[in-house]
């Protein structure tokens, strides 16, 4: 299986994520509490490594709560549960794992002693951006297993598209219009003082 068929059989990477009525009410069903939450799918130490990664990538602010706040971990360990298929699945563990590897290099370890710096060193490292050269996918191109680069553009990916979708997001920071499919004439800045929109079918021209 070739990088873009893996891709797409996981169903997270940009342009094959679509948010749909059902994806929307998958990540509303999310409301447990991180600090008592049991993951479905992922292992006890995938969620806590997934829950201090989202949290590096989209943190509280002073005006803005962090990814965890707004359920994000569950709603990625729900899609891959239920969403995903076998093969989904098994890339997304795998990927997991080799995630964890780096960053707890002695098995004994605990999650818990992995500080925020290692994440935002694995960050740095791993997850390239346009343009640059990806050499694990250049050593194998036709691997179907998600590079470390492209396991982690995944998600955050998915952790910024579902952050957005929440509905004290969209309801609460972008700005909000309920009516479907009107169009707006004129600058974005005198429209809605420069926030986007929150339905993705509303369009400024």
């Amino acid at each position: 299986m070739k990088r873009r068929d893996a891709l797409k059989n996981l169903g997270l990477a940009t342009g094959f994520f679509v948010v749909t009525p059902a994806v929307i009410s998958l990540l509303q069903s999310c409301t447990s509490d991180i600090k008592t939450w049991t993951p479905d799918f992922l292992t006890i130490e995938q969620s806590e490594a997934l829950t201090k990664l989202v949290d590096v990538i989209l943190p509280k602010t002073e005006n803005l709560p962090s990814a965890t706040e707004l359920n994000v971990p569950q709603f990625i360990d729900k899609y891959i549960n239920i969403v995903l298929d076998d093969d989904g699945q098994t890339q997304m563990n795998t990927a997991f794992e080799n995630m964890i590897s780096i960053l707890k290099p002695n098995t004994e370890d605990r999650m818990d002693s992995v500080k925020e710096e290692d994440y935002k060193a694995l960050l740095d490292d791993h997850m390239l951006i346009k343009d640059e050269i990806d050499e694990e996918r250049e050593a194998n191109p036709e691997a179907s297993e998600l590079t470390k680069s492209e396991f982690l553009n995944t998600l955050k990916f998915i952790t910024i598209k579902a952050y957005l979708t929440t509905e004290q997001i969209g309801e609460n920071v972008l700005v909000y219009d309920p009516v479907p499919a009107q169009y707006y004439c004129g600058d974005l800045q005198e429209i809605t003082g420069g926030k986007s929109w929150s339905l993705g079918n509303t369009l400024v021209i």
